[in-house]
């Protein structure tokens, strides 16, 4: 037999107690029992995917988060006596058997019940007693049971099984109108003749076949069908079932939340807008943890290079770069130059004064490229003064650089001018004459060498990004976020070999470009993307977003923020399936339920506003089609938001420490 013990504790780690399985003696025995020996020749190297596989009679072996979320449902211990209705393979009785007394498992297919018992016996474990005939029926004779598990979808809980329950005992099984779709359901026997029942979210298994169940058929049976769920869910019901309610902010348990992703390499936070209160404080709330519980050392955001190096030498308590211009100056001020950002720089630089190993420190980074929107003013600079008619449309052009916006024809048409393109030089020229006046003040400081680096390369390829943003289209944002790719890996790189960073992205960067509009139609990749095809499963790539509210945005680009009211969300939007389940704010771990994240591969409308929001052309101009599933590993919702507070002078404090980065 193939030795698999490395496979089956990243079995354990990666797909159980990362994704919530928590329970000590499950864990304990599914690192036990070897799931190779129980799937179909030639599958065993397949054995420690989270996935089902097939086995003879048509059946299948579920997957090991199910197996280990079932058996964690039925909160067995030592000395239970536990029914299995659908033996199977025979893998879930055997992990069982690791815990209790005694199992008893009820196996329809000769075929199937034999090899598990010959697969028990080699194994040694001889606390298991497999009967052959229909499960829905029980096993009186064996009764009463503090668990049963039944292992097939049925139309709902047979009531001989309930009957079998002592009293707290807990019956798990999928149950549902449709054969191959259910909900996982847990009821509990509170007393002699009453039951409570609790829904864990949408599975999908093979039919529960039996007296009590359905009929080789697949149909239900009418008369002798005990009742069950009436009907079939809705998604935003689903969206509702395994939506976990967020607490306060400031709420320890808020971070706790996210102790799932502790473990990863990279952890990359989205926001839906980058005028939005809630989304800030959320991330804040995350990163605190991930800093304090995981050891994340790296902080890296959306944001230009040098303006975030300020903010990085202020957290790590380093004086600040003589001749620096102040921090985050440029439009758009408010989406770091917030009292939410500021109070996280804050907890930032104190958590740091309690850090003796400067290897330690938490650092705070920006991956953007290169005082970018400096250079868009540069650009506007100029064409003010040689064609404010090429002025005007550039304004717009530049309003209109995301991912998620449908490109008038009006807005690529000054390109076509050769007005515009004869000042193309000069413009390009000014560009790099304000980069190489930045570089000259960072070569003035040769303390950080991994700033200098940095600065170099971004000069290097100042002239081919600014020629490409110039034209827009797919190549100036694959530059763009190759290139904070590039810097996140840099940072990796610089902080040693066990360093992990948190990324603070608009959703359109963090969500997998792949299975959005942007990858699908237009070519386009982003750091999400990026991420997961280099770390894998050690990439974790969350998204937040939001049904209505408040935010702060501009009309156009380099125009005056607005505080504008964020219009309901779309009839046939993601947004409005969340709004629907009636959780005002939630962590919807897409992983942890197998059913929902199938219907949530259908792809739908996604709102995505930037420093930018036009809600007279909404539906156009900041809507996409993505598959939610795909895009994201977990989603975080609030339904109603607020705009960020910008920082103005009453935040200024009278002390240096107080009022540097943001007080200048």
């Amino acid at each position: 037999m193939l030795d698999l013990s490395h496979a089956r504790n990243r079995m354990v780690e990666v797909h159980l107690s990362r994704r919530g399985i928590h329970d000590r003696e499950v864990l304990e025995a599914m690192r036990e029992v070897p799931r190779e020996a129980f799937v179909a020749p030639g599958f065993e190297e397949f054995a420690y995917e989270d996935g089902p596989l097939p086995i003879a009679e048509g059946q299948t072996i579920s997957q090991p988060y199910i197996v280990a979320l079932m058996i964690e449902m039925a909160e067995i211990g030592t000395g239970d006596h536990v029914l299995e209705v659908g033996t199977g393979s025979g893998y879930a009785a055997a992990v069982m058997s690791r815990i209790v007394e005694r199992v008893y498992t009820i196996e329809r297919h000769a075929g199937l019940a034999e090899t598990a018992r010959q697969r028990f016996q080699e194994l040694g474990y001889d606390n298991i007693e497999v009967r052959i005939g229909d499960g829905t029926k029980g096993w009186p004779d064996a009764a009463p049971f503090d668990a049963i598990l039944v292992a097939a979808g049925g139309p709902g809980a047979p009531l001989a099984l309930q009957e079998q329950l002592d009293v707290g005992g807990r019956l798990v099984i999928p149950v549902g109108d449709d054969p191959h779709d259910q909900r996982l359901l847990k009821v509990t026997r509170t007393g002699p003749a009453t039951y409570s029942e609790e829904d864990f979210g949408g599975v999908r298994f093979v039919p529960l076949i039996g007296e009590q169940g359905w009929p080789e058929s697949g149909n239900r049976i009418a008369n002798d069908r005990p009742s069950g769920r009436a009907r079939t869910r809705s998604l935003p019901e689903m969206i509702a079932a395994a939506a976990e309610p967020l607490p306060d902010f400031d709420d320890p348990a808020f971070g706790e939340l996210f102790d799932r992703f502790g473990d990863r390499r990279v952890v990359l936070l989205g926001e839906a807008s980058h005028g939005t209160s809630e989304f800030y404080r959320a991330r804040a709330a995350i990163t605190r943890r991930l800093i304090e519980k995981h050891g994340f050392t790296i902080v890296a955001v959306e944001a230009d290079w040098p303006d975030a190096a300020a903010i990085d030498r202020y957290v790590r308590h380093r004086p600040p770069r003589a001749n620096a211009e102040p921090p985050f100056q440029r439009f758009p001020t408010w989406m770091w130059r917030n009292t939410d950002v500021a109070a996280f720089v804050d907890w930032m630089r104190h958590h740091n004064k309690r850090i003796r190993l400067s290897s330690r420190l938490a650092g705070f980074y920006g991956l953007d490229i290169y005082n970018m929107s400096g250079s868009i003013a540069a650009v506007l600079q100029y064409l003010d003064r040689v064609d404010p008619q090429a002025a005007k449309i550039a304004r717009e052009r530049y309003g209109c650089l995301t991912p998620w916006q449908h490109e008038p024809s009006t807005y690529g048409r000054v390109a076509l001018t050769s007005g515009y393109k004869k000042c193309e030089q000069a413009v390009l020229e000014q560009c790099r004459e304000l980069l190489a006046r930045q570089l000259d003040y960072a070569q003035q400081d040769g303390v950080d060498f991994l700033d200098a680096t940095q600065n170099a390369r971004l000069i290097a390829s100042a002239e081919r990004y600014y020629r490409i943003m110039y034209y827009g289209g797919a190549q100036s944002w694959n530059l763009r976020d190759t290139h904070m790719f590039e810097t996140l890996e840099h940072l990796l790189e610089a902080r040693g070999p066990n360093a992990k960073a948190v990324v603070w992205a608009h959703n359109s960067h963090i969500g997998d470009a792949r299975y959005t509009e942007m990858g699908i139609v237009r070519d386009e990749v982003n750091i999400g993307q990026l991420c997961r095809q280099r770390f894998g499963d050690e990439a974790a790539l969350i998204g937040l977003s939001t049904h209505s509210g408040t935010v702060a945005a501009a009309s156009d680009w380099d125009s005056e923020m607005e505080i504008k009211r964020v219009r309901p969300s779309h009839n046939d939007s993601y947004e409005r399936l969340c709004h629907d389940s009636g959780v005002s704010r939630f962590l919807l771990d897409i992983k942890r339920d197998d059913t929902l994240r199938e219907r949530l591969l259908e792809r739908r409308l996604e709102r995505f506003i930037g420093v930018i929001y036009r809600p007279e052309t909404e539906l156009r101009s900041h809507y996409a089609d993505a598959s939610l599933a795909q895009q994201f590993d977990a989603f975080v919702w609030f339904d109603e938001t607020v705009a960020v507070t910008p920082l103005g002078p009453e935040h200024v404090g009278t002390g240096v420490p107080d009022t540097y980065p943001f007080g200048l």
